[in-house]
């Protein structure tokens, strides 16, 4: 049936044009919002650990969590195609199978698990803040917030991931301190030699600042939710071929909210099985959240992957 034409579809790796300004939130309202969530994380340090456990927990699931939500907008433009109404089958399945394998994982062999955990989140941090091509620079951010605290609040991370991991952990593990040291080497020969830009050092220093200044998790939530997660939703915005449905902020937002509150009931429905093993409602919810944070990563990893490669690079 004849219709009005429809508009050419843009070429691979052309930036999408800017929504009108009634259709985003203003930049000016977007900073205030950031400022505010920034500060009252920063706040709750002062809190007693609980407290300040469960405030940066809260930030991290409702506010960083959402950005992985995505990753069915990522799926519709590779699968529909290929298998009509079924495609959310067919990325529904392997997506929740990889997941609850890395659950069973935390329980048969939770510090292998802690170790693939880190180093996937090197890996993925680091391609997210440096883009494709620079593997040093990579090293290095994706390795700041997994080294930093490491290195600045060794016996803080223990008592953390001592309750994710469900193990005694009076130390960290040998293997994670020599890492950090050697990425800290590493950060040393990168500043040295290749001097980034003013904005990317100043970047990384507030990173080191919060991590030297806050709790290790409350400075990870601060990185999470204001960085990563916003940083990986621009990304798509801006992208007009990974996620075509998704050419602002508000249409990710909402685009996140279904698979958001699926996340939210698998936690739910998991939280019967991880709280006999601990009478600590927050120790309970701290093990829960990063568990499937860490079962998350590895199918959100892999489908950046598999849609990088049969749609291209990424427009930087």
């Amino acid at each position: 049936m004849a219709g009005a034409a429809r508009p050419l579809a843009p070429p691979l790796g052309a930036s999408r044009a800017l929504p009108a300004a009634g259709a985003r939130l203003p930049d000016s309202a977007r900073i205030v919002v950031a400022a505010l969530v920034g500060l009252g994380l920063i706040a709750s340090a002062l809190l007693p650990r609980d407290a300040s456990w469960l405030t940066a927990l809260g930030a991290v699931i409702v506010l960083g969590v959402p950005h992985g939500a995505l990753d069915g907008a990522v799926a519709v433009p590779l699968l529909r195609p290929r298998f009509g109404r079924l495609w959310f089958g067919v990325f529904a399945l392997p997506y929740l199978g990889l997941s609850a394998l890395v659950l069973i994982a935390w329980q048969v062999a939770p510090l292998a698990t802690l170790a693939g955990f880190l180093a996937l989140s090197v890996l993925h941090f680091g391609e997210e803040d440096a883009g494709p091509g620079r593997p040093v620079e990579a090293l290095v951010r994706g390795g700041l917030p997994i080294a930093l605290p490491a290195l600045l609040r060794p016996e803080e991370t223990a008592e953390i991931f001592a309750l994710v991991a469900r193990v005694p952990m009076p130390q960290l593990p040998a293997w994670w301190s020599a890492a950090a040291w050697l990425w800290l080497a590493l950060a040393t020969l990168w500043l040295t030699i290749y001097r980034p830009r003013r904005a990317l050092l100043a970047e990384c220093a507030g990173l080191a600042a919060a991590f030297w200044l806050l709790p290790p998790l409350t400075a990870f939530a601060l990185y999470f939710v204001g960085l990563h997660g916003p940083r990986h939703m621009r990304a798509l915005v801006r992208d007009p071929v990974r996620a075509p449905t998704i050419d602002t902020m508000g249409r990710a937002v909402r685009a996140a909210l279904p698979i958001f509150a699926l996340t939210l009931g698998l936690g739910a429905g998991l939280w019967p099985l991880y709280a006999p093993g601990s009478p600590d409602p927050t120790a309970t919810l701290l093990a829960l959240t990063l568990q499937i944070l860490s079962a998350l990563t590895l199918p959100h990893v892999l489908l950046d992957r598999v849609a990088s490669c049969w749609q291209g690079p990424s427009p930087s």
